[in-house]
């Protein structure tokens, strides 16, 4: 059931916040994508979560605040934390910090607890009125591409779950996670926060393999170990100077069609010329990522749409929000990668 909160925004968001309280599931729209949420202190309504996800259980959940006093209330906080969280609070940086305990559905078991603040005025409004921090990964079926609008979440989970809406993402993928735990922090997802940003902050910083699948065991953060973001058709990231990436997709693609499958390229906009009348979805410009960040998911999910069989994507440049983009393209196409 969708809620447009742009029509009666107090109403909605007390209604959404009195579900959580209630111990129910609401989707929300945050700047990144749309949440699936609950009451983080409540492990029965947390493993609603996962049921309705159909995630793992060992697959760790992010607590959405309302702000640093909340987040010490649920985990300790450290200077460096605290730098970070007042450079970029809120935004789209979560932080893996040890817990205070108590969360153990959220943690999947671990001692560690990973902490963002949004930077959107209804799921901030939606986590003060429900008075508790709230759970939330993204609102969509696990392995699926992540949702940016409200029309997304509904096609995943039907009438029956409260979704908020309040337009599309802005960012459109989700959060930089960082993991604070360690003697040295380091990037666990990669995000609109790049690494040149926080070293900026608490200078060096590391950053954990973000292009090679994970056979970590017990991850600290979503989108460490299991297939992520992933659309139905067989999805391969061709890479290489644009001209060569143009002839090896058109290769590919012509193969693909004499086969009998159908093809989709999904490649930038300055490159359209190279592609005739071949089907192709444009991701924006190869010269600003952010465009691809906040189109992916929505491109995916049109993608599952058709009766594709294939999805050749040209590859982007892996400078700022691109490094968090191609990422995600790496894991939706589980590492299937031509380079030319």
């Amino acid at each position: 059931m969708i809620q447009d909160i742009r029509q009666d925004y107090k109403n909605h968001i007390e209604e959404a916040a009195e579900v959580i309280r209630s111990g129910g599931l609401v989707a929300f729209p945050t700047e990144t994508v749309y949440g699936l949420g609950a009451n983080a202190l409540d492990d029965v309504a947390v493993r609603g979560i996962f049921a309705a996800k159909g995630r793992p259980g060992d697959n760790p959940l992010i607590v959405h605040v309302d702000g640093v006093t909340e987040a010490e209330e649920i985990a300790q906080m450290t200077d460096e934390a605290r730098k970070l969280a007042d450079a970029f609070w809120p935004g789209p940086i979560t932080l893996v910090l040890k817990s205070r305990g108590g969360m153990q559905a959220v943690s999947a078991g671990l001692d560690t607890v990973a902490v963002r603040m949004p930077d959107n005025d209804a799921a901030l409004s939606l986590i003060s009125a429900a008075g508790v921090p709230i759970a939330a990964p993204s609102a969509n079926k696990s392995g699926s591409p992540s949702p940016t609008t409200a029309a997304h979440v509904l096609s995943d989970f039907g009438e029956e779950l409260m979704i908020l809406d309040a337009g599309a993402c802005e960012v459109g993928v989700e959060s930089t996670v960082v993991d604070m735990t360690a003697d040295v922090p380091s990037i666990l997802r990669p995000g609109a926060i790049t690494q040149e940003m926080i070293e900026e902050v608490i200078g060096e910083i590391a950053c954990a393999p973000s292009f090679t699948p994970s056979d970590v065991e017990k991850p600290m953060s979503p989108g460490m170990k299991y297939r992520h973001y992933a659309p139905r058709a067989k999805m391969t990231v061709v890479e290489g100077d644009h001209v060569s990436v143009a002839e090896a997709i058109k290769y590919l693609y012509d193969k693909d069609i004499k086969g009998g499958e159908i093809p989709l390229a999904m490649i930038s906009r300055e490159h359209k010329k190279y592609y005739g009348r071949r089907e192709v979805m444009v991701t924006g410009s190869y010269y600003s990522p952010a465009e691809a960040a906040e189109r992916l998911y929505a491109l995916l999910r049109e993608a599952d749409d058709g009766d594709y069989g294939s999805i050749y994507f040209e590859a982007l440049p892996r400078e700022g929000i691109g490094f968090a983009v191609m990422n995600r393209v790496y894991k939706a196409s589980a590492y299937n990668i031509v380079r030319v």
